[in-house]
């Protein structure tokens, strides 16, 4: 339910668009380049403020175990990633850069993990023969 003196929320505009669109282009690049193999970190969407001042990176992480490593890793190379994008992005103005792990994306995949496992049990429940006995015919 809305609270009566929240606003009400605006649709992106095209410029912000496509500047969380470079971002999470230059984004996976970099992690490419930069992080450790023992990990995938992968930028799974962009929030953005309208003036494009401050954005938030959320990242999801395989495997669940090194989470922490990662988002250390994402912290300390916060500055050496804005100069990534002096050099390689073409924003009017250069956000303020903030990285979170993605639980919405989390809460997606283990949706779809009980998603399957219910399907698992109903294939099994209905592929068993109920009772033999409809085959023969009653005396």
């Amino acid at each position: 339910m809305d609270d009566f003196f929240s606003k009400p929320t605006r649709p992106p505009s095209f410029r912000t668009e496509k500047a969380s669109e470079s971002l999470m282009h230059l984004a996976a690049d970099y992690i490419a380049l930069e992080a450790a193999r023992g990990s995938l970190i992968t930028p799974t969407r962009i929030d953005m403020s309208p003036d494009r001042k401050n954005a938030t990176i959320f990242v999801s992480v395989f495997p669940d175990s090194a989470s922490v490593p990662a988002m250390s890793f994402l912290t300390r190379h916060r500055d050496p990633f804005r100069e990534y994008l002096k050099k390689h992005g073409r924003f009017s103005i250069l956000p303020f850069i903030k990285f979170e792990l993605d639980y919405g994306e989390k809460n997606r995949q283990r949706l779809d993990e009980l998603s399957n496992e219910l399907s698992n049990e109903h294939s099994h429940e209905t592929a068993a023969p109920e009772n033999d006995s409809l085959d023969s015919p009653e005396d």
